[in-house]
């Protein structure tokens, strides 16, 4: 899924990421439901071997090994405290065009950095086999 694209911003909405979570592994009884998950900004990227991956489709973090008492709300500000969309106060039905176009440009900071970083590592990589080659 590319996190990236203008389709991706229907993901501010609740009902959007709720539906991303088909096949969740935590229903009833649990506190990660797919509801909390996506009140908390979650997104459901599950893997062939990680059933239970999801990621903020704000910030981009992505967490996995959700346990069923983890509250979705609460990892999500441990682990991305400076998510913009974790940390608003009102719902985004509530935003004028203004706080909406802020929060948008806030999320296109953390999308550009996302991708600086997979390409730091892509060259890391790659520097790492041209010396294997040339010595």
């Amino acid at each position: 899924m590319d996190l990236s694209s203008d389709d991706q911003t229907k993901m501010y909405f609740y009902e959007n990421r709720l539906q991303t979570f088909v096949g969740w592994p935590f229903e009833e009884g649990c506190i990660c439901t797919p509801e909390n998950m996506a009140k908390a900004g979650f997104i459901h990227t599950p893997w062939e071997n990680s059933p239970d991956t999801a990621q903020c489709f704000f910030c981009l973090k992505e967490l996995e090994g959700w346990e069923p008492e983890d509250d979705p709300e609460k990892e999500h500000k441990t682990h991305s405290p400076t998510c913009d969309f974790i940390l608003l106060k009102k719902t985004v039905d509530s935003l004028t065009v203004d706080e909406f176009l802020k929060l948008q440009k806030e999320r296109q900071k953390f999308i550009i950095m996302s991708k600086v970083t997979q390409k730091t590592l892509d060259i890391q990589n790659q520097k790492g086999r041209w010396k294997s080659c040339i010595a």
